[in-house]
This record gives structure tokens, C-alpha cells and sequence, in this order.
């Protein structure tokens, strides 16, 4: 059944990604009038640069893992099964 998901997935993927760009645009609209400095063209500061491209990240794994949990959770309301299997507990025996 988890197989069954896989579609899923990779639609979710897709939304994300371009959820996560125009994110990544309105949020950096507010910030600077300029596009987005690229870090190989030497046009900005590197702090900006850095502070750029980690915004970038930062909206991109949040719009990936918000797209993924809803997916799932949508997966799971029509199937029955989570896609993915839950962590397996640490024995804290082990751990001593």
C-alpha cells in the first residue's frame, strides 16, 4: 500500500517546489526591490548573499514538509495506512 503513495509524493514535490518559489519571491519582495543576489556573480555583499540564499532554504523545507504532511495526512483519511513507516522507539537500555 505504501507504494501506492509514491504518485503522491512526487505530485506533492512538484507543489511544493513551486509553492516554495513564489513564497520565497513575496517574502523577498518585502525585503529588497532587487531580485535575489546570486552567490557566484559578485554584485552584492556576501552577507546579503548568505542571508538570501538561507532564507531561500529555510522557505523551501518548510513549504516541502508542510505540502508532505498534508499529503500524508490526506493519504491517510482516504487509504487508512500512514505513507510512511512511524521511527522505531530507542531502548534506553541500549543507550547506557
Amino acid at each position: 500500500m505504501r507504494l501506492l503513495y509514491k504518485p503522491f509524493g512526487i505530485i506533492g514535490g512538484i507543489i511544493a517546489a513551486r509553492l516554495g518559489r513564489k513564497a520565497f519571491a513575496a517574502i523577498w519582495t518585502k525585503i529588497d526591490d532587487a531580485p535575489p543576489p546570486r552567490p557566484g556573480t559578485g554584485q552584492s555583499t556576501a552577507v546579503k548573499v548568505i542571508g538570501a540564499q538561507a532564507l531561500q532554504a529555510s522557505v523551501m523545507a518548510g513549504s516541502a514538509a508542510a505540502v508532505d504532511r498534508a499529503f500524508a495526512h490526506a493519504f491517510h483519511y482516504f487509504i487508512g495506512i500512514w505513507p510512511k513507516k512511524p521511527p522505531k522507539p530507542e531502548d534506553d537500555e541500549q543507550k547506557s
